[in-house]
């Protein structure tokens, strides 16, 4: 075979995954909700599982309930 392999050790590219350029998405990705950003359903689905957590964080009192066998 002609060509060239590259090979990468696990510890280059564990480090890579910090650097700036990985973590910066590309300037021409289109948004595509579900895909590149999330879809707005997913943020009200967010947003209520957060609202719903803190009202149980709220009620100190209560315990959560056993289920009956």
């Amino acid at each position: 075979l002609a060509g060239t392999r590259i090979i990468c050790d696990r510890k280059f590219l564990l480090e890579c995954k910090n650097s700036p350029v990985a973590r910066t998405p590309p300037c021409c990705l289109p948004q595509t909700p579900g895909v590149t950003s999330l879809a707005q359903s997913s943020l009200v689905k967010l947003e209520e599982l957060k609202e719903r957590n803190e009202s149980e964080e709220a009620v100190p009192g209560e315990q959560p309930r056993a289920m009956a066998p």
